[in-house]
């Protein structure tokens, strides 16, 4: 018998292939490119979070200037596909917002949810209650019904006036599942820039 032929390199190759897919399929047990419903996760301590968590992907307001009347500050959200459960709530919590003069106090009455972007307004999103916390400066703004999961949105609360000292203002987002026994999950600060104005210096 002659002596043993190699393979040739594509066979070769092939094989690696083969060996590469065989082991990618061991790690990816679902197939990769297809959306699977998402369930909401519970822990041990029986409280249920977002499978995957909604994305605070904007902040903006339209006045920027100290004491400027009638501001709305734009929170521009995203709740994935796989979230694995509709949002309920959403807190909004100042920071450092304990002195006067850097209190900012939204119209409760006035708050207002889309369907897209602040430039990009769809369908209008039902608030069943909007609260205000004085002792931590929270708003909290509840949905009826719920935000369900693959929806991009936007909350506008407005201002009955801007703070009355200029700097950086930063609004803690908290989200929450619909439902009982949820968590909250923590997802940023909108932050906002409010400037002296000319008129202002003068006072």
């Amino acid at each position: 018998m002659g002596p043993r032929q190699r393979s040739p390199r594509w066979q070769r190759v092939a094989l690696w292939s083969v060996a590469t897919v065989v082991t990618l399929a061991s790690l990816y047990p679902r197939p990769m490119g297809i959306n699977i419903a998402a369930q909401a996760v519970r822990l041990s301590d029986g409280k249920i979070y977002f499978e995957a968590m909604p994305r605070l992907t904007d902040a903006t307001i339209t006045r920027q200037s100290v004491s400027d009347r009638n501001a709305k500050y734009y929170f521009e959200l995203s709740l994935p596909a796989d979230a694995g459960e509709s949002l309920q709530r959403l807190e909004i919590t100042q920071q450092n917002g304990d002195l006067f003069t850097r209190e900012v106090e939204f119209e409760r009455e006035r708050s207002l949810a889309f369907v897209g972007q602040r430039r990009s307004r769809g369908e209008e999103l039902t608030i069943s209650a909007t609260l205000f916390d004085q002792d931590t400066h929270t708003t909290t703004v509840i949905f009826d019904p719920p935000i369900t999961p693959g929806t991009d949105f936007t909350l506008r609360l407005r201002a009955e006036r801007n703070p009355r000292q200029a700097g950086v203002y930063l609004f803690g987002v908290t989200a929450y599942p619909s439902g009982n026994g949820v968590q909250g999950q923590f997802l940023g600060f909108g932050r906002f820039h409010i400037y002296e104005n000319d008129s202002n210096l003068f006072r």
